[in-house]
């Protein structure tokens, strides 16, 4: 059985998200932090050793005050983000354990994933060194100018939304990331894309969006009672009800 580490990165700077005060991760949704619901998925999993959340320097005292008990009952462990999404990883990367084989990544502000679906890309991580759920693009693309006139119509055949979490074979990731010298990919797909190596899809689920701005919270408090629920035990949001302390 593959031994998964799990790195969800949330050191980004939320600087789309309308909020002077949190940063999207730590936000209440319905009862727990987005962050929580993101990582609940993968908890009491038989072939997930580590569970790493990846935070930015400037917020891991608070971060530690807020969230001591999640971080205990889940045994998650905190590391030092970077400046970019790819030096974040890294970071993280660096810190799995040696009984590891293969890495997950989820986004830290991706909180509306179940267990069913993780188990759908986890399952063909055993065939493939590297798989993303995706969704096809079903809307009309236009490329649009500077100056917001459309300038063409972008045909959408083949156009699919990446997803996370993308899963790689250890080695393969590593590789990736020893050679991106001053590549500033948006996923770590991209990194492996970029060394020639596959990619393969496992089709994902609409409703696993992440939270970008605003806007995309207010649709993930409205999609949260759609998903399917697993028990989960309360012990493991006991700050449910309190507001995170974030500037």
């Amino acid at each position: 059985m593959p031994r998964y580490a799990v790195i969800l990165p949330a050191a980004g700077r939320s600087s789309r998200f309308q909020s002077k005060n949190k940063k999207k991760p730590f936000m209440d949704l319905k009862g727990r932090a987005v962050w929580v619901r993101a990582v609940e998925p993968f908890l009491n999993r038989d072939d997930v050793a580590q569970i790493l959340i990846a935070v930015a320097r400037e917020d891991v005292e608070d971060f530690k005050l807020k969230f001591q008990a999640n971080l205990a009952f889940m045994d998650v462990e905190i590391v030092i983000g970077g400046k970019e999404r790819a030096d974040t990883v890294q970071n993280a990367l660096a810190k799995v354990n040696d009984n590891v084989d293969t890495i997950a990544i989820h986004d830290a502000a991706r909180p509306l994933i179940v267990k069913a679906w993780v188990d759908q890309v986890f399952e063909a991580s055993q065939k493939y060194d590297a798989v993303i759920p995706a969704v096809p693009v079903s809307s009309t693309l236009k490329r649009v100018s500077s100056n917001r006139i459309v300038e063409e119509t972008v045909p959408r055949n083949d156009l699919w939304l990446a997803q996370t979490p993308q899963v790689f074979r250890r080695e393969l990731l590593q590789k990736a990331f020893a050679e991106r010298g001053n590549f500033e990919g948006t996923d770590e797909a991209q990194l492996v894309e970029k060394m020639g190596h596959p990619v393969h899809i496992v089709e994902g689920w609409p409703m696993n969006r992440k939270i970008t701005t605003f806007a995309d919270f207010k649709m993930a408090e409205a999609l949260l009672n759609a998903l399917p629920k697993p028990s989960v035990l309360k012990s493991l949001h006991p700050f449910a009800d309190e507001e995170p302390r974030f500037l």
